[in-house]
């Protein structure tokens, strides 16, 4: 493997064949990393003490069905909440307790939502041994995908899709990739760096099971630069795996996201209409495929996740397996709390770049969830005194990763112009990574602006579609 002076990646298939690939993407930012505050905590499992609150809606599409009732017992691994429907996700107690209530709790993003409030004994007595592993020899296709989908696995990387619908595409045999998501590009996280240090070779089993599925497949594994250890450990455990390669790629934000992947691995760009199978790619996540590892080969479901707890105004950023269910503020609080001195002036469920700013720490954690980030600054706070008119000087064009035009989109939208935002100038493209607002040197909320237009239009097709019905 060479790489040539644009920075492709010379390298042959698995047929010997040359071909080139790349290991970056178009446009993109370096926003400050921020990661040493936490990159050498290991991953330790917490065990919380308060009550866990299990919302109904922890995945894209249909919210699950409660199956247990107030008073029952339960234990850890046990199906609290079943699918309803394809594209839902089954949800399990992570602790062992009595079910208190099922109401409506204030859950991530503000808002209420039905929850499962379970007593938690402290005891987390499992329902199964999950140590016993089963030999996967003779598994069959649909066995795996089923197994994944009783395990309630959602996609680990923040979106919480549904993990058995990814795998189930219209054409297996033509797909060309799966590329298992180990960049970890948002500023701060670092869980799944130290995943992948720590757990390699049961990441790359569950890549081999999910290559089962599709037998023209390579699997990728994509791990940005600053990652050193983890590159190696991945490196040891897929060598000598004839499907499995690693690929450094350059460090830049959104690395991490499907499509920037996708094209960084492929070439290949695509429409946010397609999905990745389309084009012929499978993406998961690395905590993802550790999960499914653990729910194929151990008959585990999906109770518990890597998580960070970082920022300037932590007092010791730290790495967990997280039991779904547990308080941010009690999980704040296995951190020492706020540090001595400093003020947390914001609060972030994620990393800074696409996390969500929270009013409150007393809400649980939900599957798709891997970070809390506590900031002693508010650099929105910041950019809003020193935001200026647009200076037309493009880098927002520059640096979006899908191509779109930033500036002329903000002032559609700011001139509520919605059709000309999503019908001319494909405003729904955006994916929301940010990066236009971090290069913009006017600091104007780009980013703020599209959200807040593609939540104008969303509601107003809800409207419509009210009216029709």
């Amino acid at each position: 493997m060479v790489r040539d002076r644009l920075g492709f990646i010379q390298k042959l298939d698995r047929k010997g064949v040359g071909k080139t690939v790349r290991n970056t993407f178009r446009g993109g930012v370096h926003p400050e990393e921020h990661k040493e505050l936490s990159r050498e905590a290991r991953l330790r499992l917490f065990d919380p003490k308060g009550e866990m609150v299990f919302p109904l809606q922890q995945h894209i599409g249909k919210p699950a069905k409660a199956v247990v009732q107030k008073g029952d017992a339960v234990l850890v691994g046990q199906k609290i909440a079943e699918a309803d429907g394809f594209v839902s996700a089954n949800i399990y107690s992570s602790c062992s307790g009595t079910v208190k209530t099922i109401e409506k709790r204030r859950v991530l993003g503000g808002g209420m939502g039905e929850c499962i409030v379970i007593d938690n004994d402290g005891q987390f007595t499992p329902a199964a041994d999950y140590s016993v592993r089963d030999s996967e020899a003779n598994l069959s296709e649909n066995e795996i995908i089923q197994r994944v989908q009783d395990a309630g696995i959602v996609g680990l990387g923040g979106a919480g899709f549904p993990t058995h619908v990814k795998l189930k595409p219209k054409d297996p045999a033509a797909i060309e990739y799966v590329i298992a998501n180990g960049a970890e590009c948002e500023p701060y996280l670092t869980c799944n760096d130290q995943l992948m240090r720590t757990h390699a070779p049961a990441i790359v089993e569950g890549l081999e099971l999910v290559l089962r599925l599709f037998p023209n497949a390579e699997g990728v594994i994509c791990i940005e630069d600053n990652k050193p250890e983890a590159i190696h450990a991945m490196e040891l455990a897929a060598s000598g795996k004839q499907r499995i390669t690693v690929q450094t790629m350059i460090t830049k934000y959104p690395q991490g996201g499907e499509r920037s992947l996708i094209q960084a691995v492929t070439g290949v760009d695509f429409p946010i209409s397609k999905l990745p199978a389309d084009v012929g790619c499978i993406v998961q996540n690395v905590g993802t495929l550790y999960a499914i590892q653990r729910a194929v080969l151990y008959h585990e479901p999906l109770f518990s996740q890597c998580f960070t707890v970082t920022g300037e105004a932590v007092k010791e950023p730290s790495n967990f397996f997280v039991r779904v269910g547990t308080s941010y503020a009690e999980l704040l609080q296995a951190c020492g709390g706020v540090k001595e001195g400093k003020e947390a002036v914001k609060a972030l469920a994620g990393g800074p770049m696409m996390g969500v700013a929270m009013g409150s720490l007393d809400v649980p954690i939900q599957k798709q969830n891997n970070g809390l980030t506590l900031l002693a600054e508010d650099p929105v706070a910041q950019a809003e005194k020193l935001m200026t008119a647009c200076l037309h000087c493009g880098r927002c064009t520059t640096v979006c990763p899908v191509g779109l035009m930033p500036q002329i989109m903000a002032d559609a939208a700011i001139a509520g112009d919605l059709e000309r935002y999503e019908k001319k100038l494909y405003g729904l493209e955006c994916i929301q990574c940010g990066s236009c607002t971090v290069a913009c040197p006017a600091k104007r909320p780009l980013m703020q602006t599209f959200k807040q237009a593609k939540a104008e239009i969303q509601d107003k097709k809800r409207r419509e579609g009210g009216a029709q019905k």
